[in-house]
């Protein structure tokens, strides 16, 4: 059986003993991997890569080093977040990378969605082997692979297509020059929380809502501009925002605003107004291989419309997705 398979025999890590078995089983793995070598890890601050972090550091210490890179296409202080939590708060040795005009101009006009997350995935690795070339010894690559990424990426039986590309799963350059070092890859994401809490991660940080790797390129729907690339920013923070305010947020998997390349008729100061529709999508999942539609309230919904179309130049709509997951994925691309 490939390694890229999940062995019917893997027991589900459902609580602390089967996760700190797992701990121990990949911490030796890593160490025996590694040796005294550096590992890169692309660090986003999601609980995929803050366990991985986690796992390393518990390996190989400040053998690790973290690698944050902007791509311009993150959530609003996202950035500042993890460079605070990580760098100040975890004391991991952290190099930030600002690469917002670099990806910006790259995936200028580009409107297909698996087009975007090669580019993505490509640059990413790109722009850690411009760090790499910055260091000495750097010979790993750490990254927060999880089993839906690979299922997802590869076509699982003849006749099926792939339903999407991760730039962490099959989206890597063949001339690759790192060894790759994947210590979740055969977990699904309830078992990567309960690892991470095994390893005493902040609860905040195990449950924050999953964030695609490509960021909000594949919210950013079509071909991405900056200006509705902030106009997606500033509406997703509003709906993050009523979503803590009024307590769905521990409720729901995963939250979010996108928006589309079209423009509808709308009335703004008494006068024609177009501008682009906001869409929001909020689903339930364990392993994000189904997803089951969160119900908003409607007073949280109606301040949710009114504040996004108040508040964020350029929405003059906002829209409810209510497709769960078949048919639809989580995310719109």
């Amino acid at each position: 059986m490939s390694d890229n398979l999940r062995p019917e025999s893997m027991q589900r890590i459902t609580n602390f003993q089967l996760a700190n078995a797992f701990i121990e089983e990949q911490v030796a793995a890593i160490r025996a991997q590694v040796g005294d070598q550096k590992v890169l890890l692309a660090l986003s601050g999601g609980v995929d890569s803050s366990v991985v972090a986690a796992l390393l550091i518990k390996a190989i210490g400040k053998q690790l080093i973290c690698v944050h890179v902007n791509h311009g296409l993150m959530r609003k202080n996202e950035s500042e977040n993890v460079i605070k939590l990580f760098g100040e708060g975890l004391d991991a040795n952290l190099i930030y990378v600002d690469a917002t005009d670099r990806f910006l101009n790259l995936l200028a006009g580009v409107s297909d969605p698996e087009t975007k997350r090669k580019i993505i995935g490509k640059e990413f690795i790109e722009v850690f082997a411009d760090e790499a070339r910055k260091l000495e010894d750097v010979t790993f690559l750490a990254q927060g692979t999880i089993y839906p990424d690979i299922l997802e990426s590869v076509k699982q039986a003849e006749g099926k297509k792939a339903v999407k590309s991760h730039h962490n799963v099959g989206g890597l350059p063949k001339d690759l020059k790192f060894t790759l070092v994947e210590p979740i890859k055969l977990l699904f994401k309830d078992e990567v929380r309960v690892v991470g809490e095994a390893l005493g991660l902040p609860h905040a940080m195990v449950y924050r809502q999953p964030f695609p790797g490509p960021g909000l390129g594949v919210r950013c729907l079509g071909a991405i501009t900056r200006d509705r690339l902030e106009a997606l920013r500033e509406a997703d923070a509003i709906l993050r925002e009523e979503f803590d305010n009024c307590g769905l947020a521990e409720k729901t998997w995963q939250y979010f605003i996108a928006v589309p390349d079209i423009k509808s008729v709308g009335v703004k100061d008494d006068s024609r107004y177009e501008g682009w529709p906001a869409i929001i999508r909020a689903v339930n999942t364990t392993d994000a291989m189904t997803a089951t539609i969160e119900e908003i309230p409607y007073p949280v919904l109606h301040k949710i419309v009114a504040r996004i179309t108040a508040e964020v130049e350029g929405i003059n709509r906002v829209l409810f997705d209510l497709t769960p997951k078949p048919t639809g994925t989580i995310e719109w691309e």
